[in-house]
């Protein structure tokens, strides 16, 4: 019986296997994920989810139905990439403040996972990327209003105002609602009254969601010198803040019923905004009586809330 033996190779020891034969290194493997999930981290997916959540209902209301694939997908791919540029790009010019603040100093910049420029450059490639599907294949308004956003986040919000005023909460709502605007432009080519009823939901819930979070997180917010309101105003005034809000996230929810939205919303506009209410009163009192606040709880129900009301949304677009 003949036995088959390994040729030697120039340049390599016997039974040493070559580069092509050698298994891929574990570590590479894993500096590979790791180098991805802070790419991932730096778009901010579940601010992006929650956008998508209220762009893509929208777009149903204004299609009277389930919108052709081609405009869904290109809201759904454009509007998430529009949003992860738009986040990438606050991660690099909030880098030096997110170094202070426990609840950001994990991110992928103050963690030195990536470079600043690497950063610059994965959010302007994004932005280039998602407003180019815009034009291409939606209009000029949807497309304008998604340059305008990411403009709007980076440079008028986080660049200027979020710095410099504790009212950037509310001019950044702006841009928190424009996937509402942009969802029904998308399809339209203009925006109507219900289309902006919805951008003022939106841009009203904003207050007490982000608020929440800002009571939550004031000492890592006075620690960067970031003037969120909590910060730099008292609790009382504060609170009148998130009841004014909630109560007016609350009439805008109720004011768009009857622009041409039916039933399954107008009951559930009633009672998830009652539910809000007593939630975001519920924090005034506890303040107010000196008890532990717990605006995490209004912060989550917030989240909740909204996605609840914009389901309803894309329900009574179906029936």
């Amino acid at each position: 019986m003949s036995m088959i033996t390994e040729r030697p190779v120039p340049g390599r020891a016997p039974g040493v296997p070559s580069r092509a034969d050698r298994p891929v290194d574990a570590g590479a493997r894993r500096d590979l994920v790791a180098v991805f999930r802070a790419y991932l981290a730096l778009t901010k997916p579940q601010i992006v989810e929650l956008l998508l959540v209220t762009a893509v209902p929208t777009l149903m209301l204004a299609s009277g139905g389930w919108p052709d694939l081609r405009t869904l997908a290109v809201v759904l791919v454009g509007g998430g990439l529009a949003g992860g540029a738009a986040s990438a790009l606050n991660c690099y010019i909030d880098r030096d403040i997110d170094e202070l603040m426990r609840r950001t100093k994990r991110r992928p910049l103050p963690a030195h996972s990536v470079t600043p420029r690497a950063v610059l450059i994965f959010g302007l490639t994004l932005a280039v990327i998602s407003v180019a599907l815009m034009a291409i294949f939606t209009n000029w308004l949807a497309t304008a209003l998604t340059a305008g956003a990411i403009f709007y986040y980076d440079v008028v919000y986080t660049l200027w105002l979020k710095r410099r005023t504790p009212a950037n909460t509310f001019w950044g709502g702006v841009c928190g609602a424009a996937p509402v605007i942009i969802g029904w432009a998308a399809v339209t080519g203009s925006v109507s009254a219900l289309g902006w009823a919805l951008f003022a939901v939106v841009f009203f819930w904003q207050m007490p969601h982000f608020y929440a979070l800002a009571i939550k997180y004031k000492a890592d917010y006075a620690r960067a010198g970031v003037p969120m309101l909590p910060v730099v105003r008292s609790a009382a005034w504060v609170n009148g803040e998130i009841a004014l809000y909630t109560v007016l996230t609350v009439v805008a929810s109720l004011a768009a019923w009857p622009l041409g939205l039916g039933p399954i919303y107008g009951v559930t506009a009633i009672i998830t905004g009652a539910l809000f209410l007593a939630e975001a009163f519920l924090l005034v009192q506890r303040t107010r009586q000196g008890k532990p606040a717990k605006p995490m709880r209004l912060f989550h129900w917030s989240i909740t809330y909204l996605t609840i009301l914009f389901i309803a949304v894309a329900v009574d677009a179906l029936v």
